[in-house]
């Protein structure tokens, strides 16, 4: 679903197409409706998706918080493992 235009090193990464499944879109944006609902009153303000909500609309907000999760549902299956929510990455536990 998330579409993706790479050449010699340069990502371009763009939003969720419209040429997948219907149905697996619908809820990947129902989904991010109700985090962002929530985010907007528990969130904490320097978060990613605080941050994305002050300076988006509450609609592009919407998408980009799908389509990262349509991204992260994809890396998933292809690499078959197990998602980790406590997870960080090397350079955020290097900078600690």
């Amino acid at each position: 679903m998330p579409k993706q235009h790479s050449s010699g090193g340069k990502q371009l990464l763009l939003g969720i197409s419209k040429r997948g499944d219907t149905y697996l879109r619908t809820l990947l944006i129902h989904g991010a409706r109700a985090v962002i609902r929530f985010a907007e009153k528990k969130a904490e303000p320097e978060s990613w998706l605080r941050k994305l909500i002050t300076r988006r609309n509450k609609n592009v907000a919407t998408v980009a918080l799908a389509n990262k999760n349509a991204r992260i549902i994809w890396a998933l299956l292809t690499k078959k493992t197990t998602f980790h929510s406590d997870h960080t990455t090397a350079t955020t536990t290097a900078t600690h």
